[in-house]
């Protein structure tokens, strides 16, 4: 894997989403996640799919859907204001809440 590719199982354990590499690979496998790349959405089933800086990932999560962009692969699993470096929350973003009415 190069340096501006990741699979997405450690991507989402680095960005603390998962307490384990073994749980978000799991989790990919559950067909949870779907990845955004170049326009294309697709369904992700296989932990060893590579995400890059840029991709959208959109999962459930705590109830509520969450879609975030990918900033930063990183290079470990460090501290949370580390790995909230990592991603944007496209929500958070959004200036209406997220809401739809």
């Amino acid at each position: 894997m190069s340096h501006q590719a990741c699979r997405v199982d450690v991507w989402l354990w680095r960005a603390r989403f998962a307490k384990t590499r073994a749980l978000a690979a799991a989790f990919v496998e559950s067909g949870a996640v779907r990845l955004t790349h170049n326009g294309s959405q697709t369904r992700l089933d296989k932990p060893s799919r590579s995400v890059h800086v840029g991709d959208l990932l959109t999962f459930a999560r705590n109830g509520r859907v969450t879609t975030l962009r990918i900033e930063a692969l990183g290079e470990r699993r460090g501290p949370a204001t580390e790995a909230q470096g990592l991603y944007v929350d496209l929500a958070a973003e959004d200036p209406s809440g997220g809401s739809l009415g």
